[in-house]
């Protein structure tokens, strides 16, 4: 019997081809490949495991450590190669790099499966001269960016403009140009479209000269270079690495390009791909500091740092003070660099979003932990200034050493304070993250029994909509869920059993943290027309 989750056309797919273990090298693996890979287990034993092969490199060498020793260089291919895998059954912000004398050769090596023949298309008629022209543009936009991989060209042919990034390095934080907030989810649709100009996993770059690679409205005066002078390797690897997301955004943002971060006394490990400069790019730790966010190479940087930078809590206006917990509110627009680097840091623990550089349309709401020594950043959410979804939430991310402590829930709890300041029903952004979703799920269904328990008269659907400023969509699919909506004297009521009250009393022992509305201090930002036009 096939498996559940197999897709419709298992059948028709030819099966993986196997090497046997023992008839390989380690040179013979390549990107696609699947292959046992040593691990640490939950218990603490090694295992071996199954995972993909999503990229391949040498083993780099930190440029800024400093008092180390040269060393020769390994000559075992197992000691100078590592790889970047992705575990099978495994959830993607466990993908890490492991080193070559972690693989298991003596186990089978599967290979990527065989592609199926393409479906011959549907003639679709003749496109319009717009989107012809528009198409040709970005054509030629990606090949100019293939093209300077290979190197600059005479007659200064090698200058970058805002759509074609030059392929030497910039040693600016901020790449040119805006940089969009959401990822492209329907891009399986959109793939017939734009087909010329996305590579695939494993496509090719139209650059052959065969297809419409350059406009033929305009006259060519530069004389083609030969195939061999550049590779779609070299261009991916370049992407992949660099701050440079303008192409196949689905492939470069697979491989994790920081290993761990070091903020203030904590440090994790990165979970996935953030656009940092391309120097920052496969260091042991990325050193940040925790009250301006700036981001260094070494703990030497860090300190020098430390001894000028003299912000001690974020640099917005403080909105709500309980206890040990602040709210800091900050205009995008206004805090540019402060909110790039919260969205840069934001990005190694959301895989779903892509807001780096483009955050002048937001307003930031910054939870911190106050001491004696200063606020220190636990979490976030982002707000559209303009919402013309009425969403209350753009994105919104607890940092991991602070995850389990009950903070998701407050940052969730003060976006729905601020909405009922509003006077309005907020929704948070779709799509969210699997955390995100547990989180606001968990909220949803306890602010809704917490409500019918304390309300002794009748109550709709649209009544706990206008007293929680949940939405009417989520207070219906949260009850859904629930099983609260019973068939009584035909007619439809909401019933809450004895067992869901039961649990939500647990729930209030156990929750310490919440949101008191009387220590909000708060107006609603209004903004002309003119404080609206972002980018002009």
């Amino acid at each position: 019997m096939a498996p559940h989750n197999a897709p419709k056309d298992e059948g028709a797919l030819e099966p993986p081809p196997i090497t046997p273990g023992g008839m390989y090298t380690i040179q013979t693996v390549s990107v696609g490949c699947k292959i046992y890979i040593r691990r640490q287990g939950s218990d603490g034993e090694s295992e071996e495991r199954l995972a993909e092969v999503l990229s391949i490199r040498d083993k780099p060498t930190n440029p800024y450590a400093r008092g180390t020793v040269k060393q020769e260089e390994p000559t075992r291919p197992e000691d100078r190669l590592e790889f970047f895998v992705h575990w099978d059954q495994f959830n993607k912000r466990l993908d890490e790099w492991v080193a070559g004398s972690r693989l298991v050769l003596s186990r089978d090596l599967e290979w990527p499966r065989p592609k199926a023949p393409p479906a011959p298309k549907k003639s679709a008629g003749k496109k319009t001269p717009s989107k012809g022209r528009a198409q040709s543009l970005l054509k030629k936009a990606a090949t100019s960016n293939a093209l300077a991989v290979a190197g600059p060209s005479k007659g200064g042919l090698g200058m970058s403009t805002p759509s074609t990034p030059s392929a030497a390095p910039s040693p600016s934080p901020a790449p040119s140009g805006s940089l969009k907030r959401k990822a492209p989810h329907d891009e399986e649709e959109e793939e017939e479209e734009e087909e010329d100009l996305d590579a695939d996993a494993d496509g090719e770059m139209d650059v052959d000269g065969e297809g419409e690679v350059l406009d033929l409205d305009e006259p060519d005066t530069m004389p083609p270079l030969p195939v061999s002078a550049f590779s779609k390797e070299q261009e991916i690897e370049k992407l992949r690495t660099s701050g440079s997301m303008t192409q196949s955004i689905s492939e470069i943002a697979r491989v994790k390009n920081l290993n761990r971060l070091q903020i203030g006394r904590h440090e994790v490990e990165s979970w996935y791909f953030s656009p940092y400069p391309q120097e920052y790019a496969h260091l042991p730790v990325l050193y940040i500091c925790e009250f301006c966010l700036s981001y260094f190479a070494s703990p030497f940087m860090l300190s020098r740092h430390r001894k000028r930078c003299n912000l001690l809590h974020p640099p917005g206006n403080e909105i709500y003070r309980h206890e040990d917990i602040s709210f800091f509110e900050l205009d995008g627009k206004r805090q540019l660099s402060w909110c790039r680097n919260l969205s840069l840091l934001s990005k190694c623990f959301l895989d779903h979003k892509t807001l780096y550089y483009d955050v002048t349309p937001f307003l930031y709401y910054v939870m911190t932990y106050r001491d004696s020594t200063g606020c220190h950043l636990i979490g976030y959410f982002s707000k559209e200034k303009e919402s013309a979804d009425n969403y209350n939430v753009a994105c919104i991310l607890t940092l991991p050493q602070y995850q389990r402590h009950g903070y998701g829930k407050v940052l969730i709890q003060f976006s729905y304070e601020l909405s009922k300041k509003e006077g309005k029903l907020g929704s948070p952004e779709k799509p969210l993250s699997d955390l995100g979703l547990l989180g606001y799920r968990a909220y949803w269904a306890e602010t809704i029994i917490d409500l019918l328990m304390n309300t002794t008269d009748d109550i709709s659907i649209d009544d706990i909509a206008q007293k929680t400023s949940i939405t009417h969509a989520d207070v219906m699919n949260t009850c859904t869920t629930l099983q609260l909506f019973k068939h009584y004297k035909g007619q439809h009521v909401i019933s809450l059993p004895e067992s869901l009250q039961e649990r939500h009393r647990k729930t209030l022992e156990k929750r310490k943290r919440r949101i008191h509305p009387e220590c909000l201090i708060w107006k609603p930002p209004t903004f002309t027309r003119d404080q609206l036009r972002f980018g002009w």
